[in-house]
């Protein structure tokens, strides 16, 4: 039986970070640690945010592990991404560098990049973690 969703935050949104399942147990794995507190995506997702915003993350499995809540969302293209938003999205060694690598890929699996590719960018913070996530893992 997989965890629920407690009731205060059944009638919010779920996602999961990321196109895989592996992906996505890293990517909110770094969520709960408090290293990552940025995510950006196409401008024309479905998963578009606004300030103020309650999510619930959901692992590779489909389970639900936190809330976030969106507390900027800016856009900007791919080529105008900064240091500081690819250090506060978490990912490998934090640098712009590492970003842009990670997320050509990324984009690329999807069919998407192009370097003026339009983004966007979301900050959020954590909110509340379900049950014992550092155990289930």
């Amino acid at each position: 039986m997989g965890k629920q969703i407690p009731e205060r935050y059944r009638d919010l949104r779920t996602f999961a970070f990321g196109d895989s399942p592996a992906l996505a147990d890293e990517l909110v794995e770094l969520v709960i640690k408090g290293i990552k507190t940025a995510t950006c995506s196409t401008e024309d997702e479905p998963n578009t945010s606004t300030p103020g915003e309650r999510w619930v993350v959901l692992d590779g499995r489909g389970e639900p592990c936190c809330v976030i809540e969106s507390v900027e969302v800016t856009y900007r293209r791919f080529n105008e991404v900064d240091a500081a938003f690819a250090h506060d999205e978490g990912e490998g060694d934090r640098s712009l560098a590492y970003w842009r690598r990670a997320h050509q890929n990324y984009f690329g699996r999807l069919g998407r990049y192009s370097d003026d590719m339009m983004l966007m960018c979301e900050r959020f913070r954590l909110v509340e973690v379900f049950g014992d996530a550092e155990a289930d893992r």
